[in-house]
């Protein structure tokens, strides 16, 4: 038997991923990624509008540049949806964990959150980015081709079942406790 989540099973639990909560989502993990294929749990993130996640190696190295060959700050802070990560991973203790900086249970569809919405994570603002997360072939790797279809068929796009990637707008501290909230404009 595969290790990875079949399309059927992914489809299969559609609804419950759509399901997570719209607002005042609970934060259940924090990662920093020091270095390629580093990855470091830790209570609290910094970030900053600069430095994106504070010690993560986007402000070194990263998959997308500014012309002027900066970072792309649209790509600071990755989050996956908590129930995308229960259904992908099959075995949590034999597959390589994501990346993301930010794993909360929460609806991150274009309709629950456009692009430009606002969040606050701790003390810290984030604006949601229009750069779409498809998802790395590192992902097709350690999670299977089927999650990367289901991930991008037409249907799915628009509930960004990747998650989201996010530029820093506020510099703040985020940790464990708090959760992720809209901000109204």
């Amino acid at each position: 038997m595969s290790q990875h989540a079949t399309l059927d099973f992914l489809d299969a639990h559609r609804d419950w991923v759509l399901d997570a909560p719209k607002d005042d989502a609970p934060i259940l993990t924090l990662c920093v990624r020091p270095n390629e294929g580093e990855r470091e749990f830790v209570k609290t993130l910094s970030l900053d509008p600069e430095q994106g996640v504070v010690g993560d190696r986007w402000i070194r190295k990263t998959w997308i540049y500014t012309p002027d060959g900066k970072p792309d700050p649209r790509i600071q802070v990755c989050i996956l949806g908590s129930r995308v990560l229960q259904l992908i991973r099959r075995d949590p203790d034999g597959m390589t964990y994501p990346g993301d900086n930010i794993i909360a249970d929460m609806d991150f569809s274009e309709m629950n959150m456009p692009v430009g919405q606002l969040l606050q994570v701790g003390s810290a603002v984030i604006e949601v980015s229009d750069v779409f997360n498809t998802a790395c072939s590192k992902w097709n790797v350690r999670h299977g081709k089927e999650s990367i279809k289901w991930i991008n068929l037409p249907e799915n796009k628009p509930h960004r079942l990747r998650g989201v990637l996010c530029k820093v707008v506020k510099a703040g501290e985020v940790s464990l406790t708090d959760k992720i909230r809209k901000v109204c404009s």
